[in-house]
């Protein structure tokens, strides 16, 4: 009874005081929070499976074929890398360390809708259809620029493994080979994300598609210094690996904005200037018959309908 009562009081348009907004942001954090917890402690189970699938590439690229346990002999492979661990809670740390990023991406959908359920309520119709749409958008974008980094990493490894001296010996510590892997693609989906910021910038009306049409060529070497920074050799493959879908990306973008400004003029268009009065309709309404209007008559006066205070036939009001 109480719970419904509460739920009637609520604004309409969320807004609600400063301790009801934190209760709710303690209660949405737990809930995220336990769906993590949840996940990792599921992906403890299978750790050994995930971290294989994270450096499956470069293991198939630059690893020695004696495995894990073994150190590889000259010739066996030309500049190859044994996997090691150090420490003896190297492999305990490096399980904690797997399954909360494994729980943090496998609980990414409740934590999400979790974030858009605390800050919808404050959004405007309007808004909540962009926001949808962007996140829509900003998604498969992410999750391209991390299926692009995975399979451009094994070529950046063999270039890496090509400086290695004669005679020497590679050991790849596994923790180091994980957070390369991980940053690599953090860092590939936050890139491609570029064209949706700069789409989400024309929408609200801060920049124009033809402004963003005239920075081409200093996006174009923005992207390609970035590129060669964030990739981990120098080797112009892998540079421009990365660059070339960012600029495609970017010009697509351009060609969003372009669009949404042409749209935006029409419609402005079609509205009167601010000094140009609207277009009335004059044309006469039959309004029906008009009923008589009546007046209450006054009350008689007791000396037969005249006022002792009747002056020259005229009331005095005074």
């Amino acid at each position: 009874m109480l719970k419904s009562a509460r739920n009637q009081q609520k604004d309409p348009e969320g807004r609600m005081p400063l301790s009801d907004h934190l209760r709710e942001l303690r209660n949405r954090l737990a809930k995220a929070v336990l769906a993590i917890l949840v996940c990792a402690v599921v992906a403890a189970f299978y750790y050994k499976d995930i971290v294989d699938l994270i450096i499956k590439p470069i293991k198939e690229s630059v690893g020695c074929t004696q495995g894990f346990g073994e150190l590889a002999k000259q010739g066996d492979k030309d500049h190859c890398g044994n996997v090691t661990m150090s420490g003896l809670m190297s492999p305990f740390t490096l399980m904690i360390k797997t399954s909360l990023v494994a729980g943090v991406v496998a609980a990414s959908p409740v934590w999400l809708y979790q974030l858009w359920a605390f800050v919808a309520p404050g959004l405007h119709k309007n808004e909540k259809k962009y926001s949808l749409g962007f996140v829509a958008a900003g998604f498969p974008l992410f999750v391209a620029g991390g299926w692009f980094s995975y399979h451009v990493l094994p070529a950046a490894a063999k270039v890496l493994l090509e400086f290695t001296p004669d005679g020497a010996l590679n050991l790849l510590p596994l923790n180091e080979l994980i957070d390369l892997v991980l940053r690599m693609i953090i860092v590939f989906g936050l890139s491609f994300e570029l064209p949706l910021f700069l789409v989400m910038l024309n929408f609200s009306g801060v920049i124009t598609g033809r402004r963003m049409l005239g920075w081409w060529r200093g996006m174009i070497m923005g992207v390609t210094v970035f590129a060669a920074f964030a990739t981990p050799t120098v080797d112009p493959v892998s540079m421009l690996s990365l660059a070339t879908p960012i600029v495609l990306l970017y010009f697509v973008a351009v060609g969003v904005s372009m669009l949404n400004d042409k749209r935006r003029r029409q419609r402005e268009d079609a509205k009167p200037a601010d000094d140009e009065a609207s277009d009335l309709d004059l044309t006469p309404a039959d309004i029906g018959e008009i009923e008589p209007v009546t007046t209450p008559s006054l009350p008689e006066q007791a000396d037969g309908g005249r006022s002792s205070s009747r002056v020259n036939g005229y009331d005095d009001i005074t």
